[in-house]
């Protein structure tokens, strides 16, 4: 399984604070070990994102995934709550 990321996303990454980088980089390895490890709370995404999941870098990010083929991941977005708007 290999990680891709939307340009979006790199775009919202560089603007979270370096501390919750420093700790999607460390969740982000979790994801690759074991996509359902308790420490991601990972789950599907309903409403106008369904088909999407979702998995919680700390208590106030999240990170918006899809699968794509051969089980690789694309990262949508990075940011708080406010990504489900």
């Amino acid at each position: 399984m290999k990680i891709f990321y939307t340009p979006k996303f790199v775009k919202t990454y560089k603007k979270i604070p370096a501390k919750i980088q420093l700790l999607a980089i460390k969740k982000e390895k979790i994801l690759l070990a074991n996509l359902h490890d308790p420490r991601l709370n990972t789950h599907p995404l309903t409403g106008e994102l369904g088909g999407s999941w979702s998995f919680s870098v700390n208590y106030q990010y999240r990170v918006v995934f899809n699968f794509i083929e051969n089980n690789d991941i694309l990262f949508l977005v990075i940011g708080t709550h406010d990504i489900y708007k």
